[in-house]
């Protein structure tokens, strides 16, 4: 194993203390494990938390900020942030309009989060609502989940939930569009290489040089099946032949991403994206917004997934409002 790190145990709490040396403008509460925006809480306006496993880096703390989280929870590498830390953020983030917990379909992350929401309810009376992401078209079941397991949709469910709560909405209208973008996206991911957990310290699974799997989960579940390399197009269509075929996108317009899982260089992922675009045209399915990068990983996995969202004038509308965050900034 070789990464850019000290001792194994201290990788959480050391790359937290990097994100407040290089991002002043947030507040970090190295000892919770919880990045907060600055200006939270904010009186009147609902806040907005997420959190889970580190490892995934953008998501969840590089999307704290102005139009998106006002503060997200970090847990040990591919493990659930605690009660403790997700009650301590929604406490902190209650500006008297209620809080939203948004929550990828993970067993953990779905406990603890509940046990959160009820602790802060009966502690300091705070309105909590509750949105989970399971937008997964891979697998109904998996070693972590009951359902379909939540991935990319969360980055696009975060930005557009942050948008509509920075414009005022109410705890219900928030919480509706949270669900009206979680019932509209579909994700496919695939792998080429596992990650390593530097506390293992070797690869999650084992993947032969000459193959790849299809579905994977961001934690290294298993997928719906291993076959060969195959050349992108070949890839692509693996990828957003289930998507399509789960749910009608046509005619659109659709917000699509191409993401990362941390090992595959930008090159690769345009070159995918390139693919995953002709064969929407040719579905007719039109791209109204697009979003290419590494935004939610897998440490340093090498692969991609696809996240297609059924948008409309509204949605688009708020994906386009201004965001400030170190992984996602425009429009300011």
């Amino acid at each position: 194993m070789k990464k850019l790190i000290n001792g194994v145990d201290d990788v959480v709490t050391e790359a937290l203390k990097g994100i407040a040396a290089a991002h002043p403008e947030q507040r970090v509460d190295i000892e919770n494990r919880i990045v907060y925006r600055s200006d939270t809480p904010k009186q009147g306006k609902v806040g907005v938390i997420s959190g889970g496993g580190s490892g995934h880096e953008p998501l969840h703390g590089g999307f704290v900020g102005l139009g998106m989280l006002d503060a997200a929870c970090a847990g040990q590498i591919f493990t659930s942030p605690t009660p403790d830390q997700m009650l301590e953020a929604t406490k902190n983030v209650d500006g008297g309009a209620g809080v939203l917990h948004i929550v990828k379909n993970y067993t953990g992350d779905i406990m603890n989060f509940e046990m959160a929401a009820e602790l802060a309810e009966a502690e300091s009376g705070a309105t909590v609502e509750t949105v989970v992401v399971d937008d997964d078209v891979a697998v109904q079941d998996s070693l972590y989940t009951a359902g379909r397991r939540g991935v990319g949709l969360t980055v696009l469910l975060e930005k557009i939930t942050g948008a509509a709560a920075e414009e005022g909405r109410d705890l219900a209208a928030v919480a509706g569009v949270a669900r009206r973008v979680n019932e509209s996206g579909r994700s496919m991911g695939m792998a080429l290489t596992s990650g390593i957990v530097p506390a293992a310290g070797k690869p999650t699974f084992d993947l032969p040089d000459d193959q790849m799997e299809i579905g994977i989960g961001i934690h290294g579940e298993p997928g719906r099946t291993r076959v060969g390399l195959a050349p992108a197009k070949e890839i692509a269509a693996l990828l957003v032949d289930p998507i399509l075929a789960d749910l009608d996108f046509t005619p659109g317009p659709v917000i699509a991403m191409v993401n990362g899982m941390g090992g595959s260089p930008l090159i690769e992922l345009y070159l995918m994206y390139g693919e995953v675009k002709a064969l929407l045209d040719k579905a007719g399915v039109a791209v109204a917004r697009c979003l290419v990068g590494n935004y939610i990983t897998s440490l340093d996995m090498a692969g991609c997934s696809v996240t297609l969202l059924k948008a409309d004038d509204e949605l688009i509308r708020l994906w386009d409002a201004p965001v400030s965050t170190p992984g996602l900034r425009w429009g300011l």
